[in-house]
């Protein structure tokens, strides 16, 4: 007797309302095995672009990476608001904008505690045009976490569980540093968290920004290494 496939399914509770992709019409162990080859390719290929021996080499990785990622993010023909490039609702965006503030006034209070000097890196400010271009940049790398590790994660194992693996695979991507690998591994918690909740990058890039501006104000560059990961980490 025939067995109809199933379709890869998550508990109801986990998806948020209008973030679901369409049913598949594959057989969950394929679509499964599809899902997981997106997130390994991507990966290697985002670490290919950190691990290069050159810059030349470190950018070329980085638009094959970038144009894969875009390639599997919209192959599914996914809704905007499961990528979360909807915009946030004001009672969330104001909860992530109040907590980033804390984040960020709290790593001035323990520098200050320690008796660290503030800024740690005084030529870096005020270098207003490399803070908005890191504003930029934090946004992509939502996009990054969010939109494509996240959501593929939480089609598999469900939100709670996706915010834990895509946020130690984020942070995996910024070793060798090891402030900067701590530092994205608490942040990327709360990113994803908030993420599942409230369904926009927007604000969580501009959080994304503060704080990493801010952490840069206040680690000094012989532990961040000019903010780099990967090769570059080790050659600065």
């Amino acid at each position: 007797m025939a067995v109809e496939p199933k379709a890869l399914s998550v508990p109801a509770t986990e998806l948020p309302s209008g973030a679901r992709t369409r049913a598949p019409s594959v057989p969950t162990e394929i679509r499964r095995s599809v899902i997981w080859a997106q997130v390994v390719v991507v990966f290697v290929l985002l670490e290919f672009a950190l691990w290069a021996p050159t810059t030349h080499l470190r950018n070329r990785w980085a638009l094959v990476a970038t144009f894969t990622m875009l390639v599997a993010v919209f192959a599914d023909h996914p809704s905007i608001k499961r990528l979360g490039l909807g915009l946030p609702k004001i009672r969330g965006a104001i909860a992530v904008l109040g907590i980033g503030l804390a984040g960020s006034v709290l790593q001035f209070a323990f520098v200050n505690w320690l008796g660290g000097e503030i800024p740690a890196n005084p030529a870096w400010f005020p270098d207003w045009r490399s803070a908005w271009g890191y504003v930029l940049w934090a946004l992509m790398q939502e996009f990054i976490l969010q939109s494509f590790f996240f959501t593929r994660f939480e089609e598999l194992y469900g939100g709670s569980a996706a915010v834990w693996i895509a946020a130690a695979l984020f942070s995996a991507v910024h070793l060798p540093s090891p402030v900067l690998t701590t530092a994205t591994l608490i942040g990327a918690l709360f990113f994803c968290e908030m993420f599942r909740r409230c369904r926009s990058i927007y604000m969580l890039g501009v959080v994304h920004a503060m704080l990493g501006l801010t952490l840069a104000l206040v680690t000094p560059d012989s532990l961040l290494h000019h903010m780099r990961v990967g090769i570059g980490y080790l050659q600065y």
